[in-house]
């Protein structure tokens, strides 16, 4: 596998892939006037974002948006949105601009052209980090989605909503052309299971694996 990196346990995984991330992020700001980090929500990340939050970038300048979004308010203990505002818009990233992906009152299908308004204008994506479920899924990209092709089609629109068996509530997705398009990607995954799965994805098409539709030109960080 192509730009895979071992890392001897969880915590030098995360360090490290927090100070890559700084270093990208801060050579995207001395060239352009903002930079776009997209991040995965899940516990996975956490350990990342502790670290992210410390270090010393211009955060006023970083809009942060996640790779996808269960439909559900930020009270939720699943909600994305709010486990970011406590692990990652802390200390020095409290300056950070968070690009919503929810809209309260509203289905996903209503809220879909003004959250996709909002995000349209931060792209191409500066450094994206992806995570995978133990089932090859990535954001809300899983196998037998409603929308899932659709959303992996090179014409997709930037955001689609996803409901699939496997996603609990109603999700909402970035999808695979604009994650594709970031100027920088990272998969992070943890675990013998996860890794065997990442493998598996390799030789398998994107509606069985959606993975492998992100993979290319990716750096996959792996620890057990």
């Amino acid at each position: 596998m192509r730009n895979f990196v071992e890392y001897p346990d969880q915590e030098m995984m995360m360090l490290d892939l927090a100070d890559r991330l700084t270093g990208e992020l801060a050579d995207c700001l001395r060239r352009h006037d903002s930079a776009t980090l997209c991040v995965p929500g899940g516990t996975t990340p956490g350990p990342i974002f502790d670290v992210l939050s410390e270090q010393a970038l211009d955060w006023d300048r970083v809009f942060v948006v996640l790779n996808d979004e269960r439909w559900v308010d930020e009270d939720s203990p699943r909600s994305n949105t709010a486990m970011l505002r406590q692990k990652l818009f802390v200390s020095k990233a409290s300056g950070a601009t968070l690009i919503p992906l929810f809209k309260s009152g509203l289905t996903a299908e209503e809220a879909m052209d003004e959250l996709i308004e909002g995000f349209e204008g931060h792209l191409p994506i500066s450094v994206l980090v992806l995570g995978m479920g133990a089932d090859m899924h990535t954001a809300s990209l899983f196998r037998g989605a409603d929308n899932l092709t659709a959303a992996l089609a090179s014409d997709a629109p930037v955001l689609m909503p996803m409901r699939a068996d496997g996603a609990g509530e109603p999700r909402i997705t970035l999808t695979a052309p604009v994650l594709n398009g970031a100027l920088s990607k990272h998969v992070v995954i943890t675990g013998a299971e996860k890794r065997a799965a990442l493998e598996r994805a390799l030789h398998l098409p994107p509606e069985d694996a959606p993975i492998s539709a992100v993979l290319a030109g990716a750096t996959v960080h792996w620890a057990e």
